[in-house]
């Protein structure tokens, strides 16, 4: 019953997508941080359904209470419990499937593990839930803040349509300037047109996010298995609809040399860097003080405004067919969810490093 992450900067998850509401309580975070609720609801809104004509026009405003842990707008120490409560479900939109099991979604893989499932827009399983996350994400950049690190993702490729400019040649304050949050303009308006395309013919597409976190110190993560890069795979292949995860050279990297693929290093003032960056920003598992960076696949939504041949939990042939509203392609709104986890992981070995040495 797996619902924590993390070990020092921890969030537990709860809720439904069709329940009351949803939540998260985050337990770890130091006090003294300032808890700046405008920034909670700005991140908040970027992940909200509803945003464009390429999302899913469910209409939940995602507005949040602070239950605990903050005081005279910092953190006290002691647990931080937000809650979101649903206000526009419309769970006879599920009902016809209450009995049957959606192609490649956790319908049945759900009813196995537990022998009952909420199949209302998928309880539990529902990318919903990634509110929470979010949420706790924005807490964890406003502590992240006060070491001078940051974290910025953005929307790379939509189908076959694929920003190639390395991240370093792009201006990622451009990312919110268009619906598909991706920093090339010209590159944008080709994938918005390819997803209504696709929303057009009922279908759906999957694409990729790419991230960075700059101003991480060197020393984060642990030898073994709890390697940065490791944690950060836990966390993004956690995400609703992930299919694949790759830092740094990733799997373009195994076509070079290894005289061409190390990073050299120099020294820059008093700091000790490197001349290249294929090791994305880790190198034994522990951050070296580059830039961290990644990126995440992201599969078709599931859920098709098609039939589609299945069973019912009797495993008698059934048609499905989509109903409800959803996201033609995830990754717009998945651009908020992966910079929360990644900014989880971070504020949790941030934590943990000074546990390391004296």
């Amino acid at each position: 019953m797996r619902n924590t992450f993390g070990r020092a900067f921890t969030i537990t998850t709860f809720g439904e997508s069709h329940g009351k509401g949803l939540g998260v309580i985050i337990d770890g975070c130091p006090a003294g941080v300032e808890i700046d609720e405008a920034f909670i609801r700005s991140e908040m809104q970027r992940r909200k359904p509803g945003q464009s004509k390429i999302t899913t026009q469910r209409k939940e405003e995602d507005e949040f209470q602070i239950l605990s842990g903050v005081f005279e707008g910092k953190s006290t120490g002691t647990p931080i419990s937000i809650i979101v409560l649903n206000t526009d479900q419309k769970s006879k939109d599920y009902t016809h499937i209450a009995d049957k099991f959606r192609p490649s979604h956790a319908d049945y893989t759900y009813h196995e593990k537990y022998g009952v499932r909420d199949y209302r827009g998928g309880g539990r399983s529902s990318a919903r839930e990634t509110a929470a996350r979010v949420a706790a994400g924005a807490v964890a950049k406003l502590m992240l803040k006060n070491f001078g690190v940051s974290v910025n993702a953005y929307v790379s490729q939509a189908g076959h349509i694929r920003l190639d400019t390395p991240y370093t040649q792009l201006d990622l304050r451009r990312t919110e300037d268009n619906i598909v949050r991706c920093p090339d303009p010209e590159i944008a308006e080709q994938m918005i047109a390819y997803i209504d395309e696709i929303r057009k013919d009922r279908d759906t597409v999957g694409g990729v996010v790419s991230c960075v976190a700059t101003g991480v110190p060197p020393g984060l993560g642990e030898p073994v298995f709890d390697r940065l890069h490791a944690a950060l795979g836990h966390a993004m292949l956690s995400i609703n609809a992930v299919k694949g995860f790759e830092y740094g050279s990733g799997f373009e990297g195994v076509q070079m040399r290894g005289s061409q693929h190390n990073d050299a290093f120099y020294k820059e003032g008093d700091r000790i860097r490197t001349r290249t960056n294929h090791s994305g920003g880790i190198q034994g598992g522990i951050s070296n003080g580059e830039d961290i960076y990644f990126r995440v696949a992201f599969k078709p939504v599931a859920t098709i405004m098609q039939d589609q041949e299945s069973v019912n939990e009797a495993g008698e042939a059934a048609v499905v067919s989509g109903k409800g509203r959803h996201d033609p392609c995830v990754v717009p709104r998945a651009v908020p969810i992966v910079e929360a986890m990644c900014a989880l992981v971070l504020a949790d070995f941030l934590l943990l490093n000074r546990l390391s040495k004296l």
